[in-house]
């Protein structure tokens, strides 16, 4: 049962986190990705560091992944579904720069693929 769920959440995953490791991580060096999110006593924003977790996993084999990872999965298909549904900017040319499209690429997904 475990070895289904896994293989669901892995594919759900694979599809909503459309990002390379490489295409995230130098997006997480940017300055746009450290400006959007929400950030604990002024510290590193919640989505910049969920996105430095999800390149670990990007980097993993998949027999390597775990089940803490699996569940990490979820958590960021959840994101990524609740965040596309609140919608962005109406107008196209102002999607690129924009923090809702800044936030969903902290989490792997770049809306405009």
């Amino acid at each position: 049962m475990a070895e289904e769920n896994h293989e669901a959440t892995y594919a759900e995953f694979k599809e909503v986190v459309n990002m390379t490791a490489s295409a995230l991580q130098k997006h997480l060096k940017g300055d746009g990705s450290q400006s959007v999110g929400q950030k604990k006593d002024g510290g590193e924003a919640t989505g910049h560091q969920e996105g430095r977790r999800i390149v670990e996993m990007l980097n993993k084999k998949k027999a390597d992944l775990s089940d803490d990872d699996y569940s990490h999965m979820r958590k960021v298909v959840g994101y990524v579904h609740r965040h596309l549904k609140q919608g962005g900017p109406k107008d196209k040319d102002e999607v690129k720069d924009s923090p809702w499209r800044l936030s969903l690429m902290n989490w792997g997904h770049d809306p405009s693929k």
